[in-house]
């Protein structure tokens, strides 16, 4: 099905969405495991042919941009404020569990306003079909909230529904945007290209399958 939508719509983007590789301390550069995770998910992408590679300005993301572009040598890469660490949207707090509500209090009202103006930029930016003549391939390496929310938006959900849409460090999420129909999603936090010492980072503890 898929295939008959793409070979109907020549202008079809498919976007890839990473998450940073782990960083220590959380704010800082990339650990010795993500550094992995990075070079990993760089091997895992070798075959794509992406159109670009797009970045937020944060060490660990554009470390992360780097190591993957190592094994996709004359991909350009670009650093990019809509893919940066930001508040994408402000759900009404009644009715949010409270350590949801707890979150979004520790953002102000100024950083409220431009994450939701970068927010709204960055789905006009890259989840559309594409603009030119053939089939369109970019990766967007960028954090976990920013993840959820181009996901939760592509598929229609409550503008609040990014919430809870936690993404593994380096796992790989796909998006389709076919020219006249809606948005799919093709592969959504898939970790498969990393060993299991290198899955389920970036997640809570508590969140973590018993197995890991």
């Amino acid at each position: 099905m898929l295939s008959d939508l793409a070979g109907r719509a020549p202008v079809t983007r498919f976007l890839y969405l990473v998450r940073h590789g782990q960083a220590e301390p959380h704010d800082g550069p990339l650990s010795p495991a993500g550094t992995e995770q990075a070079r990993l998910t760089g091997e895992r992408l070798r075959d794509v042919p992406l159109a670009g590679i797009y970045h937020g300005a944060l060490p660990r993301a554009a470390q992360t941009a780097e190591l993957i572009a190592e094994s996709l040598p004359g991909v350009p890469v670009e650093a990019c404020e809509l893919a940066g660490d930001y508040l994408p949207s402000v759900p009404e707090p009644d009715g949010l569990p409270p350590g949801y509500a707890e979150f979004l209090a520790g953002y102000t009202a100024e950083e409220q306003a431009e994450g939701s103006r970068r927010a709204a930029a960055a789905l006009e930016r890259f989840a559309r079909p594409g603009d030119g003549p053939e089939d369109r391939y970019e990766l967007v390496v960028t954090h976990n909230l920013l993840v959820g929310w181009i996901v939760s938006q592509s598929l229609d959900a409550p503008p609040w529904r990014w919430m809870g849409l936690n993404q593994m460090n380096c796992a790989v999420t796909i998006l389709v945007y076919p020219a006249g129909f809606p948005a799919g999603l093709i592969v959504f936090n898939d970790a498969s290209h990393l060993p299991p010492a290198l899955r389920w980072t970036g997640f809570p503890a508590a969140l973590r399958p018993a197995a890991g």
